[in-house]
């Protein structure tokens, strides 16, 4: 079960103000450590010592010098996470240069405009999709110098001929040189967000930034957590900061093969800590609910039983209601250990971020015994604006914690969060007037979220204002709220609610078909395919059902009258999702406007 919580002893640890002193700083803070970082690699895990992990992360320093990479100059590294990308992530920022991730899903086009944009000066890519991609847009990048694979791909030099004309090349007085000379307010990455609407925005992001949310986090992890699993991508500044926060706490970083091993990874690895986003918490839950279907009798109605206790479970003890108490010990007993076990980890605290996590699991997945974490932040802000902290009133479901460390947060007028400290950007890379638009004359970021602060200090989030709209009777509807809450549905994968200038709220409906197949299976439809099967009556008739459940906890203006079931299933690859799973609302919009137009007719 969770870890007893022993604080770390920070007394001696050596002081970090720029992000490549962690390499620095890693030995001399956590001298017993053996691995920094592992990854598969044909079926086995390949580690690296926090002495290999320096090395290359040097040698890529000095081929980056010999190319004639000069300080100021953009590296692009366009790859999923692996070992590799903290090499070459700090390899860069000790030259004096500036990283530029980029994801390795977005279009040509995409490509085309960050590249130019940013004006990179080298570009690192993975992959033979990617490649393809910046192949095809190459002699639009009149910039580009030089361009590295990360496999011989033919095409391009790659990565090993990039670590050997570093070996060749040493040169160890300037790379000092340019290390003495960057200070922590020197922009240390270039992150573009479009978040779900608009062209790429390019978040300067400082040493300080990054460094600063590193230390207002480090008392989160117990002193007892030294291994860390990592799936969510590292060109989000999410992931990046927290696998900053690992390496300056200790901690070995392995990273998950992809999304669908992440259950057979926490079985090998038994992390400490880990980060996931709601959608991901919501199929582990799914999936464990699903297991009491198979159970019989008396079995299945502990099982369940259990799992209601568990959602009811509140974090401060005194919150809880007499005679809560014995309940939830007797659940633990019952079913809550064997499903902790089920899971496979020995975690001491898991995160849950980029966007809100639904109350109840907060709840069920505190009471089985893993300490979950929800925190709330922006690319803009490094990304912590708000998080769980340990302590009396530190956690609560339903909220995103106190304001962190350091940082300013407020209520505008108009209901806005906004916030003001070491996490805000230094601005938008080449675009002063949008600078302008989100942070004002006072240095306060308008984060667009909407929320309050409760009577415990802690930040609730209610919405963004650019998704409310206005009914045809002049009502505003929070459309997050109600796609939030019926997203926890096991129906529903994904959900858009619409409705501006309409008499109603619809919505459009991306269904859970692995879940729609064994519910037909249940109940003896013919499952054929997603495109045929939305058609079926008694399959549209479930989802009405379903929808309708959860109308009744809404007003009747939020109240989903129509909807559109759909067969394509949204992912980041299709352009539907963005990288940490939001739902890009827009091309939702614009892909179904006719299905949205049939709604109000």
């Amino acid at each position: 079960m969770a870890h007893k919580y022993v604080l770390r002893d920070f007394s001696n640890f050596k002081d970090v103000t720029r992000v490549f002193d962690l390499l620095d700083c890693y030995k001399e803070n956590n001298p017993h450590q053996n691995i920094a970082l592992g990854g598969k690699n044909s079926g086995s895990w390949v580690t690296y010592s926090p002495d290999e992990y320096k090395e290359t992360a040097t040698n890529i320093s000095y081929a980056l010098m010999k190319l004639g990479v000069e300080v100021g100059d953009k590296v692009v590294l366009i790859s999923s996470n692996r070992p590799e990308w903290n090499m070459i992530d700090m390899g860069i920022q000790q030259t004096g240069a500036i990283v530029v991730p980029v994801y390795p899903t977005i279009s040509e086009n995409d490509y085309r405009y960050i590249l130019n944009h940013c004006e990179a000066k080298v570009v690192i890519m993975e992959g033979a999709e990617v490649m393809k991609k910046i192949t095809a847009v190459k002699a639009d990048l009149p910039n580009v110098e030089h361009f590295y694979t990360f496999q011989d791909r033919k095409d391009y030099p790659y990565l090993e001929q990039l670590f050997e004309l570093g070996k060749n090349n040493p040169n160890p007085e300037e790379l000092q040189r340019r290390k003495d000379a960057v200070k922590p307010t020197d922009c240390c990455t270039i992150v573009y967000t479009s978040g779900t609407t608009g062209t790429p925005k390019g978040a300067m992001l400082s040493h300080n930034n990054l460094v600063s949310q590193v230390k207002a986090l480090r008392t989160i992890p117990s002193a007892s957590s030294t291994r860390a699993l990592s799936f969510l991508p590292l060109s989000h500044v999410y992931e990046r900061m927290l696998i900053y926060l690992y390496q300056y706490l200790g901690m070995s970083v392995y990273y998950a093969q992809n999304l669908g091993t992440i259950a057979d990874n926490i079985k090998e690895i038994r992390p400490t800590m880990m980060t996931c986003v709601p959608r991901v918490w919501e199929k582990f839950y799914d999936k464990i609910y699903d297991n009491g279907k198979k159970m019989k009798g008396l079995s299945q109605k502990i099982f369940y039983w259990a799992v209601d206790v568990a959602k009811a479970y509140r974090i401060e003890e005194s919150d809880r209601p007499f005679g809560y108490g014995l309940k939830h010990a007797i659940a633990k007993k019952l079913v809550f250990d064997k499903i902790y076990a089920g899971i496979g980890g020995d975690f001491d605290v898991v995160v849950s971020g980029s966007a809100a996590i639904p109350a109840h699991l907060v709840a069920f997945f505190n009471a089985i015994g893993m300490t979950l974490f929800e925190g709330y932040g922006l690319t803009e802000t490094s990304p912590v604006v708000a998080v769980h902290t340990r302590g009396k009133f530190g956690r609560e479901a339903g909220t995103v914690g106190p304001a962190l460390a350091g940082t300013e947060v407020k209520i505008s007028e108009r209901g806005e969060v906004i916030c003001r400290g070491h996490n805000v950007m230094m601005g938008y890379y080449k675009a002063p007037e949008l600078t302008a638009e989100v942070i004002d004359k006072d240095g306060w970021f308008h984060t667009g979220d909407l929320g309050y602060i409760n009577d415990r200090n802690q930040l609730v989030l209610t919405g963004r204002i650019k998704s409310l709209f206005k009914t045809a009777m002049g009502k505003y509807v929070n459309p997050q709220v109600i796609e939030e809450r019926m997203a926890t549905s096991p129906f529903i994968e994904n959900i858009v609610v619409v409705g501006e200038g309409q008499k109603f709220a619809g919505a459009v409906v991306s269904p859970n078909f692995e879940y729609v197949k064994s519910w037909c299976a249940s109940n003896g439809i013919a499952y054929t395919s997603p495109a045929e099967i939305i058609k079926d009556k008694a399959v549209f008739q479930a989802f009405r059902k379903e929808i309708d459940t959860f109308n009744k906890e809404f007003g009747e203006t939020e109240q989903v009258k129509k909807f559109a079931l759909v067969s394509d299933t949204w992912g980041m690859e299709n352009g539907f999702l963005t990288p940490t799973l939001k739902v890009k609302r827009g091309v939702v919009e614009a892909q179904y406007k006719d299905e949205i137009a049939k709604l109000f007719v």
